[in-house]
């Protein structure tokens, strides 16, 4: 094999070595803004697996670790400006629902994670999951969109402080704390510097926010404590990850009895990890301008197989689920478009393990604006739903709604599409043979599924 041929099969491997005429300096912005948006996993993801047990020391390195590894294959064999860690919601199913209430062993949940791994990467090698991505039509796909964007507006507005939990209504506005304040000033930084067309805007909203809450943390401790912010307790600081490390365990196996349990958490991890995943990838992309000329996710397959690697890795390492973060979008709107901006994420959480102290203290009333501009720029994918036509715009805006009122872009795509096939199967039994509605193989089957989740998981 010559040097050409060579070269042909390393690009072939590993797209992002074809890719040209790359804005490295664009792409280095872009995962910083990633990161920033998403490093409070760094301190949530330890804090919520350590009530399961496990040493929270520990855990920071192998959540860094673990997103790390993952945000290297995305970039390297999918080219995708996306960004992978623990999932959150999965890691708060993983310690609270099995592990505490289950009474399951954090080792035996570890092994539901390697396993739900194995299951996807077959999945994805017999392209089931790329089938399922493709088969979604292009207004549900705009709709993601917006969906996520609801979504994510609104975890910034719950995590500055503006919304906050209601009994009688479920949500309700909150004070005009500090908080707010802080999350607002980043904010309008933000979109004043957008309007401008200066580089960086999102970074320097979530940068100007931080400085602030720390100035108050020092001027003010005690009410900062109480609100969530906290200084940097230091700069460096490094945990060995052997507490967590190579412990999964299929000890399970010699009880009969407990097979049952573990198919089901298994099941469980397989579904909202699924269809997390193929919201994310859909919606950013669509709202990227990434989509192919069929709407199709560029890559789709190698991005599929990258989530299920860092899953299977993760739960090696020690951690729960390791997803594709709906934060990426934050670094893509920022001008990211290849797998640089997801390899510079995964450098910037190595660096995290010696740091971790800085990134810890980023607060979330600093990440708010990055999430509420983010969500602000997502809804404008609205535009390209064909609203008009009630068999596709009545389920594309059941997926939007969905996505915030469940607080889930899973349980917002599983409802959306099953609206969809009953929308259209029953439009189709009443109208004419020229008028129905094409729906796909897929999408029926999915339903399906849906439904018997729905009423018996």
């Amino acid at each position: 094999m010559n040097s050409n041929q060579k070269t042909a099969s390393s690009q072939g491997i590993f797209p992002l070595l074809s890719e040209k005429n790359v804005n490295i300096k664009k792409e280095i912005l872009a995962g910083i803004t990633t990161f920033l948006t998403m490093a409070y996993i760094i301190a949530v993801n330890p804090s919520t697996l350590a009530a399961a047990g496990m040493n929270a020391g520990a855990l920071v390195t192998a959540t860094c670790l673990a997103a790390a590894l993952g945000c290297f294959i995305m970039g390297f064999v999918a080219n995708l400006p996306f960004a992978l860690a623990s999932g959150m919601g999965l890691n708060a199913f993983f310690a609270y629902t099995v592990v505490l209430k289950g009474g399951i062993p954090w080792e035996t949940a570890l092994t539901a994670v390697f396993v739900e791994g194995i299951i996807f990467i077959f999945l994805t090698l017999f392209k089931v999951r790329e089938a399922v991505v493709n088969s979604i039509p292009l207004n549900m796909k705009h709709g993601v969109t917006a969906g996520i964007g609801i979504f994510i507006a609104f975890i910034g507005l719950k995590g500055c402080g503006l919304i906050v939990a209601n009994e009688a209504t479920f949500v309700s506005m909150g004070h005009l704390s500090p908080t707010v304040i802080f999350a607002f000033i980043g904010l309008f930084v933000i979109g004043v510097m957008d309007k401008k067309n200066i580089k960086g805007s999102i970074l320097a909203g979530i940068a100007i926010s931080s400085i602030m809450a720390w100035i108050y943390a020092a001027l003010n401790p005690e009410m900062a404590t109480k609100l969530g912010i906290y200084l940097p307790t230091g700069i460096f600081k490094f945990e060995s990850i052997a507490p967590v490390a190579g412990k999964v365990d299929f000890g399970f196996f010699s009880h009969p009895t407990d097979i049952g349990n573990f198919f089901v958490i298994v099941c469980t991890f397989l579904f909202v990890d699924f269809f997390d995943t193929v919201g994310t990838l859909v919606g950013v992309c669509s709202k990227a301008n990434m989509l192919d000329e069929d709407g199709n996710v560029p890559n789709v397959g190698r991005a599929l197989l990258a989530d299920s690697l860092a899953t299977t890795i993760g739960a090696l390492l020690g951690v729960s689920t390791v997803t594709t973060y709906v934060e990426s979008s934050t670094g893509v709107l920022a001008g990211g478009k290849t797998g640089y901006t997801a390899i510079t994420v995964g450098i910037l959480f190595l660096i995290a393990m010696f740091f971790s102290p800085i990134f810890i203290a980023i607060p979330a009333c600093a990440t708010a604006p990055a999430l509420i501009y983010v969500g602000y720029l997502m809804i404008s994918s609205l535009r390209e739903v064909d609203l008009h036509n009630v068999t596709e715009g009545l389920p594309a805006f059941i997926t939007v709604i969905s996505m915030a009122l469940t607080y889930s872009i899973g349980d917002g795509l599983t409802i959306g599409i099953l609206s969809y096939v009953i929308i259209n199967l029953v439009y189709n039994i009443f109208a004419k043979p020229e008028e129905r509605e094409k729906v796909s193989w897929v999408m029926i089957i999915l339903g399906i599924l849906f439904l018997i989740k729905l009423l018996f998981l």
